[in-house]
């Protein structure tokens, strides 16, 4: 069994992994909006892996004999008056994220929760490489911002990004692509 207070925090995780695949959604819908199909891609991409780790907690807590409980989502940002904007939130919101986590460690540590603990490892380690992705989708977005050509070759670079297997994001498993 999880602590109360480990547990609390956990389902609170859950909502913000939750709301991060909304704002990215959100993301996905602007990029489209603006005809950067590859960043609405990539977002898309990510927005997966929100959706994923969401379901990482879900099942931590189920399988360690506690209750799930869903909280209300909080319905963020939804346009932005650049992409450089939108990268710079989607940054934001990993740092946010990376502090959620290492608070959920500090809890657990203190707890003695040591399955917890193990669990949050991989958090830890997945949040670096997820703040260096944002962080260098920010910088390379600072430097072509003014070139229309740099930013029409980032977007296709960005569009290069492949789902993880059996995304339901992904249009081709909903035959959109086809």
């Amino acid at each position: 069994m999880i602590g109360k207070k480990l547990l609390d925090a956990m389902n609170e995780q859950i909502k913000h992994e939750l709301e991060s695949y909304y704002i990215y959604l959100s993301m996905v819908a602007y990029f489209h909006s603006q005809n950067l199909d590859g960043m609405a891609h990539w977002m898309r991409c990510q927005a997966h892996e929100e959706m994923i780790h969401a379901m990482k907690f879900f099942d931590h807590i189920i399988d360690r004999g506690n209750e799930v409980k869903l909280l209300d989502l909080k319905q963020l940002k939804t346009s932005w008056n650049s992409p450089l904007e939108a990268w710079k939130e989607a940054y934001a919101q990993e740092q946010f994220i990376t502090s959620k986590i290492h608070n959920l460690v500090k809890i657990a540590r203190k707890e003695n929760d040591f399955a917890s603990d193990t669990m949050l490892n991989w958090f830890t380690k997945e949040q670096i490489e997820e703040e260096a992705n944002a962080d260098k989708n920010v910088r390379q977005m600072e430097r072509v911002e003014n070139s229309r050509e740099g930013v029409f070759m980032l977007d296709r670079e960005l569009g290069t990004r492949i789902f993880p297997a059996g995304s339901p994001l992904d249009p081709a498993a909903y035959n959109l692509a086809t």
